[in-house]
């Protein structure tokens, strides 16, 4: 399943409730250093990772079950670490040291999983829009609105505003959950896996779109994957993540350690 976390807090309310300090971390864009067991008796798994960099095309490459999904959400703020300090752009989204603790909606960041999870009872106008929405009631269907009508001409989407997702193309999928999370005006994007499930032509042009997409863009992003692909288009730096742990390059993962 897809999640957008809310972007949608005041940067008041973030800078009340974090601290900001760029020059700790020596102007990292990103810089992650936690931990966390999961599991009981003698099943345990244990994610101790630890890394900073100052790109902001950083993609995380390991095989599955190595904790690169635990990491993206314990930057979201959807599970929390025991111990550790995450910082984002200069704010701290958590430090145990200092009991910070930000909510994911105030972490200002965007988190797209494998399908998106678009709204099927919604259309692409409604699903960018619902964000924004202050209320319950889903935005109409033909509501106006200056920040979607704009990710709509950015992306191409206005010929399909009026679609459902079950009408529309992979690419088209895609580029409407991203116009979500970025209708938001989030810090960062992080994308579990963005292109697992689908097939393997469509995966090429996909991962060219987003490619082209965030370089139009300059939207920091962290992508997590096991396709080495991947990290060979989508990274400026890349991590190699295996048993919780994140080490300097790994066998078998080309541009594990690129940075």
């Amino acid at each position: 399943m897809a999640t957008v976390v809310d972007a949608s807090a005041s940067d008041t309310a973030v800078d009340d409730a974090s601290s900001t300090d760029a020059s700790a971390t020596d102007a990292a864009l990103i810089d992650v250093d936690i931990r966390k067991t999961l599991g009981s008796g003698k099943r345990q798994f244990r994610l101790a990772v630890a890394f900073s960099s100052r790109c902001q095309r950083i993609v995380i490459i390991g095989p599955s079950g190595g904790g690169k999904s635990l990491t993206l959400k314990a930057i979201a703020g959807l599970m929390t670490p025991e111990q550790g300090r995450i910082q984002l752009a200069g704010t701290t989204l958590f430090d145990t040291r200092s009991s910070i603790d930000l909510a994911p909606q105030a972490r200002r960041v965007a988190f797209l999983f494998q399908d998106y999870a678009l709204f099927p009872h919604l259309n692409v106008r409604q699903n960018i829009g619902f964000g924004l929405s202050r209320h319950w009631l889903n935005p109409g269907a033909d509501s106006g609105c200056p920040e979607v009508d704009y990710w709509l001409d950015a992306f191409n989407l206005a010929p399909v505003a009026h679609q459902f997702p079950h009408q529309l193309s992979g690419g088209q999928r895609q580029r409407t959950a991203l116009a979500r999370a970025l209708v938001l005006q989030p810090r960062a994007l992080l994308l579990d896996e963005p292109f697992a499930a689908v097939d393997p032509l469509l995966r090429i042009r996909m991962r060219t779109e987003l490619d082209e997409l965030q370089r139009r863009l300059s939207v920091p992003m962290i992508v997590i994957t096991h396709d080495p692909l991947d990290a060979e288009v989508l990274g400026d730096q890349v991590f190699y993540l295996q048993d919780g742990v994140i080490t300097d390059s790994g066998e078998g993962w080309p541009g594990a350690g690129r940075g």
